[in-house]
């Protein structure tokens, strides 16, 4: 059984059949899909997404694209969205330096906002850095110093320094179809070096589908393609990598319940 811990079930491409979609991904052997938020105020949309499917679950925040052209919500408008039953963490939010969508000072407020509501509500953050690695790393030991928070690094593909930066704060690596590419065995070798209790997978969906289906649109279903080739990375069997990775996912996510036996 497999998590794919960050797809974007609510946009357009995947609407006309979301229900074949997730019921793909049920024959794949994907038993949890967490749709993320990119915008704060379509919240209402990734809970409706996430009530209409027992194994699908939602986030809220904002997307740094979006940092400064969203309503920018402060931490308590934040968690007491997430009081949700089936909202199970707070972002995406953090630093995009390679588009560079937001003025670099609101992007940095609106992270350090969402980092704020996860140490209130306990759920963990996901983290989206491009590009800011620097900025990135300084503001989450930064942060980390003002109390505690759980937190992981999606779709990660930064450099060594920071994966290690943020293990050492405790958080989590997430790998998607990346991990997959011919060109990214230096992705490859850190997801090999990371502590096996703190590795995930995901999509990204409909992004950055994972070989031999690159280039095509993404879907959750695919997340097993990943979770084979960092298995392989590691050196240890699909199903092993599956069940750490899905253990690794339930205790981050905790506010989801346990899957049934």
């Amino acid at each position: 059984m497999l998590i794919d811990t960050h797809c974007h079930l609510d946009f357009p491409d995947f609407a006309p059949e979301r229900d074949a979609i997730v019921s793909r991904a049920h024959e794949a052997g994907v038993g949890r899909m967490i749709t993320i938020s990119t915008h704060v105020e379509r919240f209402a949309t990734y809970a409706s997404i996430a009530d209409a499917y027992d194994n699908v679950f939602c986030t809220v925040g904002t997307h740094p694209h979006h940092a400064h052209d969203t309503p920018e919500a402060s931490a308590e408008e934040l968690v007491a969205l997430a009081r949700h039953p089936k909202c199970v963490g707070i972002g995406e939010a953090g630093l995009d330096y390679h588009y560079d969508r937001a003025p670099r000072d609101i992007a940095q407020r609106v992270f350090r906002t969402h980092i704020d509501a996860a140490r209130q509500s306990g759920l963990p953050l996901v983290i989206h850095t491009r590009d800011a690695d620097a900025d990135t790393g300084a503001i989450l030991e930064d942060e980390m110093g003002k109390g505690a928070f759980k937190a992981l690094l999606h779709c990660f593909t930064a450099s060594r320094e920071l994966a290690e930066r943020a293990l050492a704060l405790g958080l989590y690596i997430s790998f998607s179809g990346v991990v997959t590419f011919k060109n990214s065995q230096e992705l490859r070798d850190i997801a090999a070096a990371a502590p096996l209790d703190r590795i995930l997978v995901e999509t990204d969906a409909p992004f950055l589908a994972p070989v031999p289906f690159r280039g095509k649109r993404n879907e959750p279903a695919f997340v097993a393609k990943t979770a084979a080739v960092v298995a392989e990375a590691r050196g240890m069997g699909a199903a092993e990598l599956a069940a750490a990775t899905t253990a690794n996912a339930l205790r981050l996510f905790s506010k989801m319940p346990p899957l049934a036996a």
